[in-house]
């Protein structure tokens, strides 16, 4: 248990203290004594600043002990120790941990561990030179009668062994000679992730006119993931080349209907079947026609 108390004769060696701090770091890097701190009984620490100017809140830390009923003081070890107010790298973060969607480039490998939760062992068919057809996977049953073979051609046969250069074709073509797959999980997650990528909750499906589902520019694929998710084939939409889900929507459907012209006004109508009585808005005010008229009848008028 630590001693809150240090002890007297280690506390009061501060020369000690400098002198071999400055042996260490030499007289030009070591600083004002900073105080001292108990660690055990008969164990103190010195500590001075740091006068380094990479090193800026630092400080040296030198430790000093005695035995038991001693009175000679000893020297443990001198480090250099960050203080409150020093500038330390952030915390380490394993690889595996800090990296993030889009950090791998040309050339860069990503090794997937062994027990990889997105991925399950698959088949490669490395194992069946031949037909699996009995326990053995030997080519003859186990009581030495004719194999599958013999089997196929005989008349009674209803059903032809396939061979395995037929198995391995087949295989193939649906995805499989592969040493791992994508697992359940793997699948789940990666769903998930395109789904809140481009799905249904999004600003841009929300809005949209339509849905992925009934645009023409959508591609279809293959397997479990053909009921949920498509491929945009729009070079305008901000899907374009993306796998989305059948749900989302952009402002580029191929069925989005045409923006509406800004609608024009209609022109006047004036109701001319009445008779309609002309009021003057200034009865005492005499109109121009009216001083034409005045001038036509006066004198010099024709």
């Amino acid at each position: 248990m630590r001693s809150r108390t240090p002890d007297r004769l280690c506390a009061e060696a501060v020369d000690v203290a400098l002198a071999v701090t400055e042996e260490a770091a030499g007289p030009q890097s070591v600083g004002e004594h900073l105080g001292v701190v108990a660690e055990g009984d008969r164990v103190v620490t010195h500590y001075f600043a740091c006068k380094e100017p990479a090193y800026r809140g630092w400080r040296w830390a030198t430790t000093l002990t005695r035995a038991s009923r001693a009175k000679v003081v000893t020297i443990d070890e001198t480090v250099l120790l960050p203080g409150d107010d020093a500038i330390l790298a952030p915390e380490w973060v394993p690889w595996s941990e800090r990296l993030r969607p889009g950090d791998m480039g040309p050339g860069d490998l990503l090794p997937t561990e062994a027990d990889d939760l997105r991925l399950e062992p698959g088949w490669t068919g490395e194992d069946d030179e031949r037909f699996p057809g009995f326990p053995d996977g030997s080519a003859d049953a186990p009581d030495g009668s004719a194999g599958p073979e013999s089997a196929a051609d005989s008349s009674d046969a209803d059903f032809v062994v396939p061979t395995p250069a037929t198995i391995t074709a087949v295989a193939a073509e649906i995805g499989m000679g592969r040493p791992r797959v994508l697992s359940r999980y793997g699948l789940h997650a990666a769903a998930d992730r395109w789904e809140e990528q481009f799905g249904a909750k999004t600003p841009m499906a929300q809005a949209a006119p339509a849905n992925c589902v009934s645009c023409g520019f959508l591609v279809a694929i293959k397997g479990s993931l053909s009921q949920a998710f498509g491929i945009c084939a729009n070079e305008f939409s901000p899907a374009d080349g993306r796998l989305v889900s059948l749900s989302y929507g952009c402002g580029g459907h191929s069925e989005a209907a045409v923006m509406p012209k800004t609608p024009t006004p209609p022109p006047m109508v004036l109701d001319d079947m009445e008779e309609t009585e002309q009021v003057s808005l200034h009865p005492g005010r005499v109109s121009p026609a009216d001083d034409d008229a005045a001038g036509a009848d006066g004198p010099g008028g024709s």
